[in-house]
């Protein structure tokens, strides 16, 4: 039987952009800073819209709009200026990408934020794909809290369905005493929340997965991660799990990945079980905090790909060329960073800019390339610039 050729992108097809095309990125922080530096490697232009003038993603950019994100006639600017439409986070106003999508490509559609920004509708989604999650039941109210509860038991976690991120519009229920918790009536006051089971995981693990238009499918290593105060603190690759483990991992990315239609980049976060089982816990679509290991210890970094995929260029396999550790620079821990650069040549030190320095805000991460895991884990901890100690 003759093997069937690989389909190669037809250049006068629409979704195909083309070098030198200009990608627009809504949002102007962080990962739309390295999405856009991604992007002007590879020779595209780039306009950012965010509110914040100068936003880390307007520093490397060619222009920015500044305006709110829910402001529609600065998305329709942004919309006749590029050739192709992307965003950095899921609050992104479903109606105002329905609006533009005449006038732009916008590849990753609306049903991918439909789904990911919602987590009663991420939930039921990924039961439909196949997927294993935590218990969960949809709550409007403290009579519908008391009912779920019932139902799932202690431990749990409230959440508020849309909004959420960095452990903010979530709390833990460990007994009754926490319901009088004040997070747990400011999140009911939102009448559309979900209840989730505590899953007892052995370890926390995401993997990045992308494809384009044309189906291509390429999946990143899997990255063991750590969090404090609900943020994550360290990502550890590739993750110290079985092979099976592993493999299995990224078949669930993947099945995930054809389930939803990707276009784009899609983080997958889950829980590793003792048994070997596998929870999805949530989905970004987007590149992900724990990808970003991947723009020294891989041959395309998450950045890259995403660009890709949204651009509809073929889509490499992904190798992982080191061993390695990232780890987040908080406000806290940025003075402690800065100090230590002299000491460390071969650590990789990235700032994001942002003109604030706040507690518990992300300002930059650190890549660490390593032959050994467990020594780079020591060697970190013994900086004490991080409370939290990986080993």
């Amino acid at each position: 039987m003759m093997k069937q050729k690989k389909a190669v992108p037809n250049l006068n097809r629409p979704e195909f952009i083309q070098q030198g095309k200009t990608i627009g990125i809504i949002g102007g922080g962080q990962l739309g800073q390295m999405m856009a530096l991604s992007a002007k490697y590879g020779g595209m232009k780039v306009i950012t819209l965010d509110p914040t003038p100068n936003c880390p993603c307007c520093q490397v950019a060619d222009e920015q709009i500044v305006a709110e994100y829910s402001d529609v006639k600065a998305i329709e600017k942004l919309a006749d200026k590029s050739d192709v439409l992307t965003y950095e986070f899921e609050n992104v106003d479903l109606n105002a990408l329905s609006d533009v999508a005449d006038k732009v490509a916008v590849p990753q559609g609306t049903n991918l934020l439909y789904i990911t920004k919602h987590r009663l509708r991420e939930k039921n989604f990924l039961n439909e794909a196949g997927c294993k999650t935590a218990p969960y039941v949809s709550v409007k109210d403290m009579t519908d809290l008391r009912k779920a509860i019932k139902k799932i038991g202690y431990k749990c976690v409230l959440k508020t369905c849309e909004g959420g991120y960095d452990g903010h519009g979530q709390v833990v229920l460990k007994g009754n005493e926490d319901l009088n918790k004040p997070e747990v009536a400011e999140i009911l006051s939102t009448k559309d929340c979900i209840l989730e089971g505590w899953v007892n995981y052995q370890v926390e693990a995401s993997v990045m997965v992308a494809r384009n238009a044309n189906g291509d499918v390429t999946v990143f290593p899997v990255s063991e991660n750590y969090n404090a105060d609900e943020i994550l603190h360290i990502s550890i690759v590739p993750a110290r799990i079985s092979k099976a483990i592993y493999e299995k991992a990224q078949k669930i990315a993947k099945q995930i990945a054809e389930a939803i239609d990707l276009r784009g980049i899609l983080g997958v976060e889950m829980f590793i079980l003792k048994n070997g089982d596998i929870y999805i816990n949530e989905l970004a679509p987007r590149p992900h905090n724990s990808g970003h290991y991947s723009i020294e210890a891989c041959n395309f970094s998450q950045f890259d790909i995403h660009d890709r995929a949204v651009c509809n260029w073929p889509l490499p396999k992904i190798k992982l060329l080191s061993k390695v550790v990232m780890v987040n620079v908080l406000g806290q821990h940025v003075q402690g960073v800065r100090s230590v650069i002299p000491q460390k040549p071969d650590w990789h030190f990235h700032d994001y800019g942002k003109g604030e320095n706040r507690h518990n805000r992300k300002m930059g991460h650190v890549t660490i390339l390593t032959n050994d895991i467990e020594k780079t884990l020591k060697e970190i901890n013994e900086t004490h610039i991080w409370k939290t100690k990986v080993e």
